[in-house]
């Protein structure tokens, strides 16, 4: 799937709970897809964490 109907399923399921669930269940969904997203991020490759603790992913 592209990330545009990935997007479009992440929001569906916010403004799911935003309706239903109340705001404090809206803010902790869209904190657990923030966390999803990065995790998702890492394990594509496009993130490297050793980067962002501040060690190098590079062995010289």
């Amino acid at each position: 799937m592209s990330t545009s109907r990935y997007a479009v399923i992440v929001g569906l399921v916010l403004g799911y709970v935003a309706a239903f669930g109340g705001f404090g269940r809206f803010v902790l969904v869209g904190v657990f897809a923030a966390v999803a997203w990065g995790i998702g991020l890492v394990l594509e490759g496009k993130l490297d964490v050793g980067s962002l603790l501040g060690r190098s992913s590079d062995r010289r």
